[in-house]
């Protein structure tokens, strides 16, 4: 799959517009918080040799050519009506969800896409064509549902608007295993506590979670991979960089998170609880792979987070009211907000011994 095709597929279930629609401008906004769309170095990313861990690399591709979630992501006949009757609160937020995670599942098909059509390497060939397949199937599946909202995002002007962030293929690694892996974290989650509370799942596609969280675990799988068969990612200075996007994945779950009240609520679900949770999850699992995990049960974490929310709840609040003064006003609490990360940055971290065996199966 190139990247054509996979913008032909998703493109392909969208109705036609004759203009920009609200739903698009919102995905195509370069908040701080939302999705970016990436590109990168790909002579650097041709190099990556997955030679040291031949048998490892061989069995999860073989994972991948299974497919064993190549019927999954179908909406059934008899769930063929509108889900869309939600009080107006929820209704704003569950599409902001859909939306930011459309966007998301999008942008990583677009990239591994571009990967696989400008790389020669045969094992990156294969693992991005794999992922993007993958993301493309998520992103397609999602927008069925966007229909009951009447919502349709026109992904290929997506493409071609949205502004692209450079990252060098060792960021590329960092931040899609976290990503990846607290996605896993995320959705096994909010899947078992609608499992016990049956009456909280307030719409059908909740309970496609369980294997969907599968396909990014294993995603995740292929990154450490790729960094435990070049341990010079995990080494000198590349810590410092793993330290800035474990706590930059952390603290960007944690502000967003807390902006959807209403979402979290029709769940019945605390934010606060539910992010120490997957924080936790998440926080076990990279010792697969990361040699340093931050220290959850320091309390200047939480505390750090709660100021940085409060910060971002302020800031929001002066996009909404505008004007040249406020600003002035959310530059400034940016900046605080920066000095708060960096507080954040420098609580002492954990130090991991990486264990003899890289893969892991989801537990969880």
């Amino acid at each position: 799959m190139n990247l054509d095709s996979a913008e032909s597929m998703l493109q392909s279930q969208i109705p036609a517009k004759g203009s920009i629609n609200e739903s698009t401008k919102m995905a195509l906004e370069d908040a701080v918080l939302s999705p970016r769309f990436y590109t990168t170095n790909f002579k650097e990313m041709d190099r990556i040799s997955i030679d040291s861990l031949r048998p490892e690399w061989d069995a999860l591709m073989a994972e991948y050519e299974g497919d064993n979630n190549a019927d999954h992501f179908q909406r059934p006949a008899d769930m063929d009506k509108n889900y869309s009757n939600l009080h107006p609160a929820l209704y704003d937020e569950f599409v902001e969800f859909l939306i930011s995670s459309i966007t998301s599942e999008f942008s990583g098909c677009i990239l591994y896409a571009e990967i696989k059509r400008k790389v020669s390497n045969p094992d990156m060939r294969n693992l991005f064509g794999y992922m993007a397949r993958d993301e493309s199937r998520h992103a397609g599946f999602i927008n069925q549902w966007l229909k009951d909202f009447n919502i349709g995002i026109d992904l290929g002007f997506l493409a071609k608007a949205k502004k692209y962030t450079y990252f060098k293929p060792k960021f590329i690694f960092y931040a899609t295993y976290l990503s990846e892996k607290i996605g896993y974290a995320r959705y096994i989650t909010i899947f078992r506590e609608l499992e016990s509370r049956p009456e909280t799942r307030f719409h059908p596609i909740f309970l496609w979670f369980e294997r969907w969280c599968n396909d990014e675990f294993r995603h995740g799988e292929s990154f450490a991979l790729i960094m435990r068969a070049n341990p010079k990612l995990l080494q000198g200075v590349n810590k410092l960089w793993i330290r800035f996007f474990i706590l930059a994945v952390y603290a960007t779950m944690y502000v967003r998170d807390h902006t959807r009240v209403e979402l979290y609520k029709a769940m019945r679900i605390s934010p606060t609880d539910y992010d120490k949770k997957v924080l936790f999850i998440t926080n076990e699992i990279i010792k697969q792979v990361f040699p340093i995990s931050v220290n959850l049960d320091d309390p200047r974490f939480y505390q750090y987070l709660e100021e940085m929310r409060a910060l971002f709840e302020k800031m929001d609040a002066y996009k909404k009211e505008g004007g040249l003064i406020n600003k002035v006003k959310s530059a400034v609490l940016s900046a605080r907000a920066g000095l708060v990360f960096l507080k954040l940055y420098f609580i002492p971290v954990h130090d991991n011994t990486l264990p003899a065996n890289v893969r892991m199966v989801p537990t969880w």
